[in-house]
């Protein structure tokens, strides 16, 4: 848990003047980019595009020629085993650059899809290549949001690997958290979340039966509330020691959260 337990929201101060990418690297260095790095990206989305809740945006192994990012809603990355179950490897927030992972490989080898309605900006990998050539610090800023994506990646292999189901639910939700703060989207432990239960079960590799009986126990436990796309947080440190959860991981700007 964090020394001082009172939630730090940075203000999103960018957002009237960067409609589109104002929430990138939002309380993970962005303060750190220059007003020039932060129009070049801004000005580099080639279109703006909305996208319905449950929409397949890119399918695994297809050619990409465009990176997406998101500036509403909630999207996921998922794969599907030969009998159709599909796991999620990945959500995304407003702020993520979903799949520049493809600029450089020009394909995906998972599925992208959406989870409730989200608004996207669309980036040509033609103008991520002039990104690349003529703004060198800007050019590290998106490798560093590549490197925070497989930090939380690794985070995700160890939570299925090594926690129990109580755990795995309290650190899904412990990381969004933390993550919906520092792009100021949660505050006091609460956020809108429009995941199913089937949806966590896929995310935390459980079965939905088993996801409605651990969230009644982590509400038994006076740790968290889970209703109609809404979250409460009710114990930030109680659920954060059952998730064993230290953000680091998450290179955020107001430094680490801790359980101990």
């Amino acid at each position: 848990m964090r020394d001082d337990p009172t939630p730090r929201v940075l203000p999103a101060a960018d957002l009237a003047t960067f409609p589109l990418t104002g929430r990138f690297l939002l309380g993970r260095g962005r303060d750190r980019m220059t007003d020039d790095e932060r129009h070049v990206l801004e000005s580099a989305a080639s279109a703006v595009k909305d996208y319905p809740a449950r929409h397949h945006l890119v399918r695994r192994g297809e050619p990409v020629h465009q990176s997406m990012m998101l500036i509403d809603g909630y999207v996921t990355r998922y794969m599907d085993d030969r009998e159709g179950y599909r796991q999620l490897v990945s959500v995304h927030i407003p702020g993520d650059f979903v799949d520049l992972h493809g600029f450089p490989t020009g394909r995906l080898d998972h599925d992208i899809g959406t989870l409730g309605p989200v608004r996207m900006a669309l980036f040509d990998h033609e103008t991520l290549v002039g990104i690349t050539e003529e703004h060198p610090r800007l050019t590290r800023f998106l490798w560093f949001a590549t490197l925070i994506d497989a930090a939380m990646h690794r985070e995700w292999i160890f939570r299925l690997g090594r926690l129990g189901a109580d755990g795995r639910l309290a650190h899904f939700f412990c990381e969004l958290n933390a993550r919906l703060e520092m792009v100021g989207l949660a505050s006091g432990g609460k956020f809108d979340l429009p995941l199913t239960q089937p949806d966590l079960a896929e995310a935390c590799g459980l079965t939905g039966v088993h996801v409605n009986r651990t969230l009644r126990s982590l509400r038994e436990q006076g740790l968290l509330l889970f209703k109609n796309g809404q979250v409460e947080i009710l114990d930030t440190q109680g659920l954060c020691a059952v998730a064993e959860f230290e953000s680091d991981y998450l290179y955020s700007d107001f430094g680490p959260w801790k359980t101990t």
